[in-house]
């Protein structure tokens, strides 16, 4: 079969899986790529997942500056490398 064989969760092989509730390992993933990520603060509330040399995250997350109350979506988009290779870090963030 191909690389573009569909799996159980009927994604294909390095495609990005459908957004999901965050496990404890995403929420991980998230704090290390933004610690000391400072102004905006970002709530990470589903995320969606790619496999590559490492891991890719698509974060949707709430956003807000404090102390205002405006809140927006925003997409953190995080790698994650393969074990040793790296600690994860942001890619990119885009307002929604």
């Amino acid at each position: 079969m191909s690389n573009q064989t569909a799996t159980k969760e009927n994604t294909l092989v390095g495609g990005w899986t459908a957004y999901r509730p965050l496990t404890a390992e995403d929420k991980a993933v998230f704090e290390e790529a933004l610690n000391g990520f400072v102004g905006v603060i970002y709530t990470p509330e589903q995320v969606a997942t790619q496999v590559v040399a490492g891991t890719n995250y698509r974060f949707k997350c709430s956003a807000s500056v404090p102390p205002s109350d405006v809140v927006w979506e925003a997409i953190v988009e995080i790698f994650q490398p393969l074990p040793g290779q790296g600690k994860p870090h942001i890619v990119s963030i885009t307002k929604l």
